[in-house]
């Protein structure tokens, strides 16, 4: 009796396939993990403390670079690290404010917006099939907010906002990487560096200032499960994967992360959504899904 064994491609294929859902789970359930953080520490102070961890994390790469890739990573990290902490400010006050089921949801709307930002900022008008896409998100976050009738929650618009500016950040790291030979571990440690120094400058503006770091274990685990999950794992993960699959294939399979965001947050946190809510989550997913593989 012969075994079969599959071409090394198809294995490499196979595990890719595998490699980009597990990328995909662990940024689904960020969201809801940052919730559970955000009950220890606010806001502004966890984001200095994750993304302050994560830039001396990757710092090694930037000292150890060229001249001109620390000069290109300043050049393209710095403006993009503005957008960056602009993005992470709405997401967190916006899971702060909404269900983590909710913003992951609605966060998958930047892969719809895209298009009409590069055409707002690139000149590139979108296919006829988008404006259809974009209703349909549209009636989907509308359904998700709570119906029609229902007015839109301030964590639920934070998240839609983040969601623009997701897009709009697409776009700019298109343009300003272009000719940049600083390598994505480089640009992502300034970057990371922006939004801590960010942080910290804005705690320390407010009249609580920057409350003194919790001591509780939970805060702790779920800030190193976002740093080395999220950010470590999923970038290396995630670019070992692209080499060896489709444009179409990693679409398709990273689009699931609102739906596995979803999950975590109703099976691990307790949340609940109303069936207009499911619907609504199914129509932004689905729409998101077809924009990614047109795209693709």
């Amino acid at each position: 009796m012969t075994t079969t064994t599959l071409p090394q491609s198809a294995q490499l294929l196979r595990l890719s396939d595998l490699t980009l859902l597990a990328v995909a789970m662990v940024w689904g359930t960020s969201y809801g993990v940052a919730k559970g953080a955000l009950v220890f520490y606010p806001v502004l102070g966890f984001l200095a403390v994750r993304f302050g961890l994560t830039f001396a994390l990757l710092l090694p790469t930037l000292l150890r670079a060229a001249r001109r890739q620390q000069r290109d990573a300043l050049r393209t990290g710095l403006p993009l690290g503005g957008l960056l902490l602009a993005i992470f400010l709405c997401e967190t006050f916006g899971v702060a404010h909404t269900q983590a089921s909710n913003a992951a949801l609605l966060i998958s709307l930047c892969v719809v917006m895209t298009p009409f930002a590069q055409w707002w900022l690139l000149g590139q008008r979108p296919a006829p099939a988008m404006f259809v896409f974009a209703g349909i998100s549209l009636l989907g976050a509308a359904l998700l907010s709570g119906g029609l009738s229902g007015g839109l929650g301030w964590g639920d618009g934070l998240m839609l906002v983040a969601a623009a500016l997701r897009a709009i950040t697409v776009c700019k790291t298109s343009q300003l990487t272009r000719h940049s030979s600083a390598t994505a571990l480089q640009l992502t440690a300034v970057q990371a560096g922006v939004i801590a120094l960010g942080s910290v400058l804005l705690a320390l503006s407010t009249p609580a200032g920057l409350p003194a770091l919790p001591k509780d274990a939970a805060f702790w685990q779920a800030t190193l499960y976002l740093v080395l999950g999220c950010t470590v794992f999923a970038f290396f993960a995630q670019n070992w994967a692209l080499r060896h699959s489709s444009p179409s294939r990693v679409a398709l399979l990273t689009s699931s992360e609102p739906a596995f965001g979803a999950l975590f947050a109703v099976l691990w946190l307790g949340e609940s959504l109303s069936v207009l809510g499911w619907v609504g989550g199914a129509l932004i997913v689905l729409a998101a899904l077809w924009t990614a593989l047109r795209r693709g």
